[in-house]
């Protein structure tokens, strides 16, 4: 039992004891004491007023007095004010420290056969350009949430839905045909989705030309775009795949399965996986079928041009059209039905869709649609809307051939770890293929943490060289205190489990650490509560730079009282293991050397 836990139940007692009054341990929340005040930890009593209508101090101080008595945790209390300050017994601390180093996967909830099932959408890419660096954002929060929620004791299943089908993806092809004398990955050397990304911005370099061109012979901005021909081809080319044109689907299946082999390679490289893609090449005729279904039943509406609308004006919205006059389908359409085959094939009681901020409009759109067709989950789906990803040179722009691809942005981290770890001192003792995979993760890992470690709601400017400084709040730092903890327990030859550490009594820095420690519960349930990966990203930053001060203030292997040595390598060994398990739910590696 944690000692919030234990405080919680203790403080109800106490004000029932002395004041009649019904408070659930739920409704009590201990604080970690802040560092300028003695004690381990605080208790407000401001929300108990009222029951013991008594002045702040004079509460907190008979609840103080009460714990002291009846809970054997607590050692001492002292007051400021509506504050109750409680100091706990040392000796609770080494037994903490025991539970926590002898616990497997502390913090994490275990599955069971009645946990509920969590499907995380996340990536949503377009067969036409290769993963930039908003869908890094994007991967990297989806995927250490599926982690974050399945340590919480859910089963989770990660879902990719590509988009696959469109004009954007014709003027790839269109451009390919006309341009690209038969290219292929092989012939040119290039991973298939910058292959077919090339293309997607040669189309749009040739129809800039083209209505130029136009606009010089006088024409309007306007009328230009309504006589482009390389427009006009590509929609032709739209038109020929929704009817089903057997070479043009084959030309369009052997260009998406180029970019899907490079998409594999990305996501391997980055780390992240799925459980199930979806194509909306496959979806958006179920979602045809859905809406059409929906007017059958009088959800939905037909306007004179034959186009079907969803009123949602009694819920304070507006007109939402789901198939145009011509009866094709919109993007609203498509998630409708990549949500109908998701259902059949999931018994989904959550349904998260990671997506940028700018689609907020339309996942409330597609909540109350999915209700009224009567998803069971619909109204409850939970949008994880994210705010943008800037360099320090501004915005990407991907029709002009400036977006940042994933795979550059990458390679430019390991290089920067690289020139970092030229730095005297750095890696020195490793071979060659040791350091090759150590700059991989110090890399990869300050890309990971950079991003992960900022309120995914609000926008960030994403810095390469500050990300991977080995100092301050970045993954490096953290990564190297693991790899300082390995340092330490390789030079040991103490048996650290088979000596009895129960009479030492640990120090304020080292209670503080233990303390930290246990609090790593909390930070996995706050995180899966607020689908944050930045709790976690900052919880771990504070474990390693409190055990850092520790680590410089106090001598482990130099330690002679054997005891006292054997307590600091478990305490140290023990913060190493919560380390890696608090990156790992960031998707992030951890080094044994460094």
């Amino acid at each position: 039992m944690s000692i919030d836990s234990i405080l919680s139940s203790a403080t109800a007692q106490a004000l029932k004891a002395l004041y009649d009054a019904d408070f659930a341990p739920e409704q009590i929340v201990p604080q970690t004491t802040k560092k300028e005040f003695e004690g381990n930890e605080t208790i407000v009593v401001f929300p108990f007023l009222k029951a013991s209508r008594k002045a702040p101090e004079a509460t907190a101080n008979e609840i103080g007095n009460y714990l002291l008595a009846n809970c054997d945790a607590v050692e001492k209390f002292n007051v400021i004010k509506g504050f109750l300050n409680i100091t706990i017994k040392p000796s609770f601390w080494t037994g903490v420290l025991e539970n926590v180093a002898s616990t497997p996967n502390y913090g994490f909830v275990p599955e069971t056969p009645d946990s509920e099932l969590v499907m995380i959408e996340y990536s949503s890419p377009n067969t036409n350009k290769p993963l930039h660096l908003g869908h890094v954002r994007n991967n990297l929060l989806g995927f250490s949430l599926s982690r974050i929620m399945e340590a919480n004791g859910y089963k989770v299943v990660k879902t990719n839905i590509v988009n696959d089908r469109g004009i954007h993806i014709c003027k790839s092809m269109l451009a390919w045909l006309k341009w690209g004398n038969g290219a292929t990955p092989e012939s040119t050397g290039k991973k298939g989705d910058h292959l077919i990304g090339d293309y997607y911005v040669e189309f749009d370099r040739h129809y800039k030309a083209e209505l130029k061109e136009l606009q010089e012979k006088g024409l309007s901005q306007e009328e230009a775009e309504k006589q482009s021909t390389l427009m006009h081809e590509a929609r032709e080319l739209l038109k020929c795949w929704e009817e089903g044109d057997e070479e043009v689907r084959s030309l369009w299946r052997k260009m998406n399965q180029w970019v899907y082999e490079g998409f594999d390679q990305t996501y391997e490289r980055m780390g992240v996986s799925f459980d199930k893609i979806y194509y909306e090449s496959e979806t958006y005729l179920e979602g045809k079928k859905k809406v059409l279904e929906g007017l059958e039943k009088g959800i939905f509406y037909r306007k004179e041009d034959g186009s079907v609308w969803a009123d949602l004006t009694s819920d304070g919205l507006d007109h939402k059209l789901l198939l145009r006059s011509d009866g094709t389908s919109v993007y609203m359409t498509q998630d409708i039905g990549t949500a109908k085959l998701r259902y059949e094939d999931y018994p989904i009681d959550h349904m998260i869709y990671v997506v940028g901020n700018e689609q907020n409009y339309h996942f409330q759109v597609l909540s109350l649609l999915l209700d009224k067709l009567g998803f069971k989950w619909g109204k409850d789906l939970i949008h994880f809307s994210y705010g943008m990803v800037e360099l320090p040179s501004g915005k990407m722009k991907s029709r002009e051939g400036t977006v940042v691809d994933a795979d550059d942005l990458m390679d430019e981290m390991i290089a920067t770890a690289v020139e970092m770890s030229k730095e005297p001192g750095r890696l020195e003792g490793l071979d060659e293929e040791e350091k090759k995979e150590v700059l991989r993760i110090i890399g990869l890992g300050a890309l990971k943490y950079f991003i992960l470690k900022v309120d995914p709601r609000k926008n960030m400017l994403f810095n390469p060289k500050e990300s991977i400084d080995f100092n301050g709040n970045t993954g490096p730092f953290i990564q190297y205190t693991y790899a300082r903890i390995m340092s330490v327990l390789r030079k040991t030859t103490d048996f650290i489990d088979a000596v009895d550490i129960t009479a030492v009594a640990p120090n304020d820095k080292e209670t503080s650490l233990i303390q930290r420690l246990a609090d790593f519960s909390v930070a996995v349930s706050d995180a899966g509560k607020n689908y944050s990966p930045a709790v976690i990203a900052n919880y771990v930053y504070e474990l390693a730079k409190e055990f850092n001060q520790f680590y410089h203030d106090y001598s482990i292997l130099r330690e002679e009282d054997v005891a006292v040595r054997a307590f600091r390598l478990k305490l140290a060994r023990t913060v190493g293991d919560v380390i890696k398990r608090a990156l790992s739910l960031l998707g992030m590696e951890v080094p044994q050397r460094m």
